[in-house]
């Protein structure tokens, strides 16, 4: 018997309603929110991030803007233009496009964003508030898992949840969130002796690497409720972390 799937696509839409609701209260109040859009490069997938955030923005009636740093850029001179984001009365939201050129440090970058207009929850104070279950921004892939799982009335309190990656901007902020909400986690990464006999006891799957099909039916059990947060384009389309074909007719 196959697995059920746990579809995201109804969660999304009530979602965005919520939120053009909520943005034209605030524009009938003031002005439209502004959403600045940081980004380091002109071509790849982090061109092709910033353009869909625009597009969502502007989707549910904000005003997003492109801010484009030099790639060459030194942190006391992003530090400059990111503070004046910061100050801009009008920009209600701040979204740094990963990964920062080489020569910056990700987390003295994520650490120049107001903490309360980090919307993406980059920043360390964000983080920080995270892990001591305070009131701040998460990271969206995060709250996703979260809302899947309580929309589909997935137990989670006192759950066995394992989630594979350690990433900033998913992995350890997922396991921190589902940790709040009472799951008893464990976190495997790529030093984790030996991850399929983690991931086998696991009730909640969640899976955030960015390999391709990096999963399969040797690492779930019957019971696995099972959350792919990859995204990865090969020469066959774009295809998650999970080899979906072979693991779907043994899980939950």
């Amino acid at each position: 018997m196959s697995g059920r799937i746990l579809e995201g696509r109804s969660i999304a839409a009530r979602r965005r309603e919520q939120l053009t609701e909520r943005v034209a209260t605030l524009t009938a109040e003031s002005r439209p929110p502004g959403l600045a859009i940081v980004r380091f490069a002109d071509t790849g997938p982090e061109v092709h991030y910033a353009q869909s955030l625009a597009r969502a923005a502007s989707a549910i009636g904000m005003h997003p803007s492109d801010v484009r740093l030099a790639d060459d850029v030194d942190l006391t001179d992003a530090a400059s233009a990111i503070g004046e984001l910061n100050a801009d009365l009008l920009v209600a939201g701040i979204v740094v496009i990963y990964p920062v050129p080489s020569h910056l440090d990700p987390d003295a970058v994520g650490a120049l964003v107001d903490p309360d207009k980090d919307v993406d929850g980059a920043s360390p104070i964000n983080a920080i508030r995270l892990a001591h279950d305070e009131e701040g921004f998460v990271p969206a892939t995060a709250v996703a898992v979260l809302e899947i799982l309580q929309h589909h009335q997935v137990p989670i309190t006192g759950r066995r949840v394992v989630v594979v990656g350690r990433s900033k901007v998913v992995g350890q902020p997922t396991a921190a969130l589902l940790a709040n909400h009472g799951a008893d986690v464990t976190v495997a990464h790529s030093e984790t002796e030996d991850v399929v006999a983690e991931t086998r006891q696991a009730e909640i799957l969640v899976v955030a690497v960015g390999k391709p099909e990096l999963i399969g039916p040797e690492h779930v059990n019957a019971n696995t409720v099972v959350v792919d947060c990859g995204i990865n384009v090969t020469p066959d389309g774009v295809v998650g972390d999970v080899d979906f074909e072979r693991v779907q007719p043994v899980v939950a």
